[in-house]
């Protein structure tokens, strides 16, 4: 059985998408952009704040499905400039202690504009 994943604590989709799915003890994350799901704009501005922010989204979503950041086993990340590279492993060591599998790509533009877009895959205990 498929299972849809919602917390208030994380963005609502900004499309037809939801913010995660689980089958049986795997939790697929849609991508986290920088929202701040009590506002719902962009207001993280650098490189740092931008990744905090979303992996504050993507520790949201996978606490609501009884699940946690050290359960991650693959991410995959999305960045505006390569340059930012160095700043965002800064920010993302701080979160993925547990060191989960990784891409990390450069990619031309993201939604709303923002530097990073990270999504996640993970178990639960």
């Amino acid at each position: 059985m498929i299972n849809t994943i919602y917390t208030k604590n994380a963005p609502d989709a900004i499309g037809p998408y939801s913010q995660a799915k689980q089958i049986g003890n795997i939790i697929f994350t849609s991508g986290q952009i920088a929202i701040n799901p009590a506002t719902g704009a962009v207001e993280a501005v650098t490189i740092e704040e931008q990744t905090k922010q979303v992996c504050e989204n993507v520790k949201a979503i996978l606490t609501a499905a009884g699940s946690s950041m050290e359960n991650v086993v693959k991410t995959v990340c999305f960045l505006k400039n390569m340059e930012d590279f160095g700043a965002f492993n800064a920010v993302y060591g701080e979160y993925f202690t547990s060191k989960p599998a990784r891409s990390c790509v450069a990619v031309k533009q993201l939604p709303k504009d923002v530097l990073v877009e990270v999504e996640a895959i993970a178990i639960t205990e």
